[in-house]
């Protein structure tokens, strides 16, 4: 394993929510804005400090016309399209975006792994996901909302002080 790094405190907060119905009148994805507390650079973490509005970035994404049906997590720095593959509807495809620009970002990590999700969008996946399996309809399935809120993490640096105590 590469060297095991100390990290940033991890505190998320949702930061609001909607429903973007794209241009093309059937593409749908519900938005979870979320924020990252007490860090420094809040412009960067927290949407309540970010140089980028909320009504802004909703427009700018209409604009792109993503297709497919599923949600997104939107911190102001990172931006992560969930939806239903077209292929195979019993898989989640993600895309990784820069929150600003919409450009496409590379979540690749070191060892041939990709990054898959935070603990905020961790945590929507499964109740969306859930939901997504429950549903009989993509209708029903658009009713629902995850309620989660709140996504602080007790100790993160954990692994680093395991890893780098371990002879």
């Amino acid at each position: 394993m590469t060297q095991v790094l100390s990290c940033e405190s991890y505190h998320g907060i949702s930061a609001g929510q909607a429903v973007l119905n794209m241009p093309d009148g059937r593409s749908v994805f519900k938005l979870y804005l979320l924020s990252i507390i007490d860090r420094n650079e809040p412009a960067l973490y927290d949407w309540a400090n970010s140089r980028l509005s909320i009504s802004e970035f909703k427009v700018r994404f209409r604009e792109r016309g993503y297709e497919g049906v599923g949600f997104v997590t939107a911190f102001p720095h990172i931006t992560k399209i969930f939806r239903y593959a077209p292929e195979v509807e019993t898989v989640v495809d993600v895309r990784e975006l820069d929150t600003a620009t919409l450009d496409e970002l590379d979540c690749n990590r070191n060892d041939q792994y990709h990054e898959f999700a935070c603990y905020a969008e961790s945590l929507i996946a499964a109740d969306e996901y859930r939901a997504w399996a429950k549903a009989n309809s993509v209708d029903e399935y658009l009713q629902f909302r995850c309620s989660l809120s709140d996504f602080p993490i007790v100790n993160h640096n954990k692994l680093c002080d395991y890893w780098n105590t371990v002879d």
